[in-house]
């Protein structure tokens, strides 16, 4: 059987389809139609695909092509779609079983839509053809056939004759994984189950939400690991034979293993898999359980004083008073941790050496003194350890070795771990070498990327009042990078930025005002967990991974960062998939703010999940500022200091949410922590506008304008769309204490990727955009950069709004023809409601139109007033007008906005 090529496309083959594409070519009938993709979009090949061929086939290799569409199925598709049995992550994705296509059911139709993407199913560019027509074989025979008959089409010689017939079948299918096949650096921070040959599978709960918490007390999870590659070799972490596993929540060393991979990369930024963590996999050598490995130097006890869940798992770090992760410093392919435990600081570093064929795991410490004396568990007895040193001794205390360090003395010691006999270990250490100063290893160390990597700016020519250059990352990096980019920033030499990526990478950008037509890319930092947000602070650079607000620091002057400070690591980390913790922003005081997502269809389990986040400027303490947020993607800081955080259409929301946050208030979640009794609107804030499925799947992060040059949209708010890859602009108004608003989009195509975050830069006043494709975007390109540049053409679009008992008021960007304004046929009004409940989503209720019974134009030929009779408060309402600018020109589009409350009429 053909091996299926998995989840992610292969950058050299977007290469190949996309680097040529501007976003010019992205024509607007392709959406009016549904598709995604338009036919010059596609690859080559796919004019030329003998369709016929690909479906008689089905008859020589019936059970093979079954088999093979099943396993694409349960990997890529089982995620959103589910089955009849267990619902999938999005409820709303089309059901097999019981739906009716919208495009056609006979397999060439269901061919378009997989190739070309639909509404909000993505194309699925990363399959051959032959991977499409097994998976729509898969979906035939097992939900159509018996379970939805009438969409099942049958195929016959006639219909097989009417299809297009070509001189290929496409690209041989291969096992792509281009998330094991990057190079991250030789370590990379994740949460990581340690699993052995005795492990159990793994337990997944399943029915509807909230799904039930399985028992993984007794799971061995390193929620905040550092993995590390001890064995010498190219490629990083992915490609080593032999690692070891740091918890600095825990300052334990949580085992160490060897094998021929590294993990089963089980995990949504891995291969896409959801409610999962990955695992390790080969020959586990030692672990240790999820408990602190340094005793409480006040009372010498191991017992665990953090944060209990109900399912009785501890998240978090240990007190700061005990001990305190401090980051890690890179020397060459050497990582040195660094910690305190009570006074004391503590260099650690890690080695591989070998007794014969066993391997011996080392760990080199340097302790400082302190006046207590300290104790640490090593591991389990009945493992062979050897202390190398003085000031130190080894004992047995109950079911662990356990290091005993005698205090008011400074530590060179090394712990030999291993299989061996300990005996034999013993003569074995006689000939180790001795512990090292790590002191010479934290100064920084060679560049481990020493290579500059160029690429071209394809200039955008478009028509209209924006122009698109497209700046798109190196995707042939030596380093199989995937550029999935998640943030990004500017220094005051604003022809410099920053920008991270949620592979782990943090990459230094030179070009951006230069006139050469080229980017300059320099890996400065990698193997972080999940970075989803980046800050320049005084020319210092802060980024926001999953696991720890981390500051970077260049110890020697070679941009490369040699030392990983971590500023702040107060999160509270499970092993759920969903709880991204998104953005970074920085108030006038320097303090920092993100946003923690919760879990998805799951209750919280910590006080975290679902938060709005605020870290103190000197990175020594955290709080939780605002509640009830299930997929808060970012943060926006407003001028008058409160904030907007988006959330994302699910469970407890109908749709999607554009949030005006107060400090204290609960945001709507029920499935958050702790969340009020009352379920009702009345028990929550109120977002200011609710935002429908098919005007942006899934917003990103808000920007208020900051550029003369963008006109009168300067001062105006924006919104990103990750699920469409889209840019809003969010007119609103305060009626008493509750803003409300609309969303209007920007007259630009859609780009390739999601757009995640957006920075003005100073030096040109045009808008900067990154974003990725990693979860649930419809768009099909890994990553991308752009650069948003307004022209001197006519807008034409809402950008004020307020709703009165006697209409609506809009404000125009651009002045408008008086006598198009006046014709009440050019406007179309709806309102509906939703059904806010713990079912995902909402479709529309009572929806209906309402009247216009007059329009007029202001003096300023700008603001037009509707009058609607019927007016009232309402969760959605969407107006669409088709009029004419002063110079004669059709100007068409739509705004939708919540109404709360309507003010007072306005005055002409």
């Amino acid at each position: 059987m053909k091996r299926l090529l998995f989840g992610i496309i292969s950058l050299l083959f977007f290469g190949l389809i996309y680097s040529c594409n501007t976003q010019s070519q992205k024509k607007e009938s392709n959406l009016n139609n549904g598709f995604i993709l338009s036919e010059s979009d596609l690859a080559d090949y796919e004019k030329d695909i003998d369709h016929q061929v690909l479906l008689a086939a089905w008859g020589d290799r019936e059970g093979e092509s079954i088999r093979t569409g099943e396993h694409i199925y349960n990997n890529i598709c089982f995620n959103c779609h589910g089955n009849p049995e267990q619902e999938g992550s999005i409820p709303n994705a089309f059901k097999f079983w019981k739906d009716e296509f919208k495009v056609g059911k006979d397999p060439y139709s269901i061919y378009q839509t997989l190739t070309r993407g639909y509404g909000s199913m993505p194309p699925q560019v990363n399959l051959t053809p032959v991977e499409k027509y097994d998976l729509i074989h898969y979906l035939r025979e097992e939900f159509l056939k018996e379970k939805n008959p009438n969409q099942y089409f049958e195929v016959d010689s006639t219909y097989l004759v009417s299809l297009p017939s070509g001189s290929t079948t496409g690209p041989a299918a291969k096992e792509f994984k281009p998330w094991a096949e990057m190079d991250y650096g030789n370590f990379l921070i994740n949460t990581y189950e340690l699993a052995g040959s005795n492990t159990p599978p793994r337990e997944r709960s399943s029915g509807p939400a909230p799904l039930p918490d399985e028992n993984l007390i007794n799971s061995n999870f390193a929620y905040k690991g550092i993995a590390i590659r001890l064995d010498e070799g190219k490629g990083g972490v992915a490609a080593g034979k032999a690692w070891i596993l740091f918890d600095h929540d825990l300052m334990r060393v949580a085992g160490a293993w060897t094998g021929e991979g590294f993990i089963d990369w089980e995990a949504i930024l891995f291969n896409g898999r959801h409610n999962i963590s990955p695992r390790t996999i080969g020959d586990l050598h030692f672990e240790n359980p999820v408990s602190p490995a340094w005793a409480n130097p006040q009372t010498g006890s191991f017992d665990d004083p953090r944060f209990t869940a109900r399912d009785q798992r501890k998240f978090g770090p240990l007190p700061r008073e005990w001990t305190h992760f401090k980051g890690l410093y890179q020397y060459n392919d050497r990582v040195i941790v660094s910690y305190t435990v009570d006074q004391a600081e503590v260099l650690e570093t890690f080695g591989l050496e070998l007794f014969g064929n066993t391997p011996v795991f080392s760990r080199t410490m340097n302790i400082s003194p302190t006046g207590k004396a300290l104790k640490m568990r090593v591991a389990k007895v009945g493992t062979s350890v050897v202390l190398i040193g003085e000031g130190a001794i080894l004992k047995d205390q109950g079911e662990f070795k356990v290091l005993e360090v005698k205090p008011n003395q400074a530590l060179q010691i090394k712990i030999l771990i291993s299989r061996a006999e300990s005996s034999e270990l013993k003569e074995f250490a006689q000939f180790s070498s001795r512990p090292e100063d790590l002191r010479n290893m934290i100064k920084g160390g060679s560049k481990r990327y020493p290579q500059k990597l160029t690429t071209t700016i394809q200039k955008g020519e478009q028509e209209g009042p924006f122009q698109v250059d497209i700046m798109n990352p190196p995707f042939d990096s030596p380093w199989k990078n995937q550029f999935r980019l998640s943030g990004l920033d500017f220094f005051k030499d604003s022809n410099k930025g920053v920008i991270c990526s949620t592979d782990g990478d943090i990459w230094l950008v030179e070009g951006f005002l230069e006139n050469s037509g080229e980017l300059s890319w320099q890996r400065i930092a990698s193997g972080l967990f999940q970075p989803l947000g980046i800050k320049i602070v005084d020319e210092e650079i802060f980024v926001t991974c999953r696991d720890q607000l981390v500051k970077l620091h260049d110890l020697n002057g070679d941009q490369e960062t040699d030392f990983y400070e971590s500023f702040n690591n107060d999160h509270q980390v499970t092993d759920h998939f969903h709880e991204f913790a998104m953005g970074l922003q920085v108030d006038k005081k320097g303090n920092f703010y993100y946003a923690k997502s919760g879990r998805h269809a799951r209750e919280a389990l910590v006080p975290q999940h679902g938060t709005l986040m605020r870290v103190s400027k000197d990175g020594r303490s955290s709080e939780i500022i605002a509640t009830g947020f299930r997929a808060a993607n970012g943060v926006c800081i407003n001028p008058d200091g409160t904030f907007i955080v988006t959330d994302q259409e699910g469970h407890w929301n109908p749709m999607n949410r554009i949030n005006w946050v107060k400090e204290g208030g609960f945001y709507g979640n029920m499935f958050g922590y702790n969340p009020p009794e009352d379920s009702t609107e009345s028990g929550m804030e109120l977002p200011m506008v609710w935002v429908d499925r098919d005007i942006d799947q899934s917003p990103s992060e808000l920007l208020w304008v900051n550029s003369k040059k963008w006109g009168a949209l300067n001062g105006k708010l924006l919104n990103f769309s990750y699920g469409y890859g889209k840019i809003f602009v969010i007119p609103h108004e305060t009626i008493g204490n509750q803003v409300q608003g609309g969303i209007v989009e920007l007259p630009i195509p859609r780009f390739s990727t999601g757009v995640m975050r957006g920075r003005f830069n100073p030096g040109d006043e045009q808008l900067y955009l990154c974003g990725l494709s990693a979860w649930g975007s419809t768009q099909p390109q890994l990553g991308g950069l752009y650069r948003i540049r307004k022209v001197d053409q006519p807008l034409s679009i809402p950008i004020g709004i307020k709703a009165s008992s006697e209409g609506i008021e809009l404000a125009f960007s651009d002045d408008l023809d008086r006598e198009s304004v006046s014709e009440i046929s050019n406007y179309r009004v709806k309102i509906w409601d939703l059904l806010r409940s713990r079912k995902y989503g909402s479709k529309h209720y009572n929806e209906k139109p309402l009247s216009v019974a007059n329009a007029s134009l202001s003096r300023d030929n700008r603001t037009i007033l509707l009058t609607i009779p019927d007016i009232k408060p309402t969760w959605g309402m969407e107006i669409t007008y088709e009029l004419s600018n002063e110079n004669g020109k059709t100007v068409s589009g739509s705004i939708q906005n919540t109404i709360y409350q309507l003010g007072s009429s306005p005055s002409n």
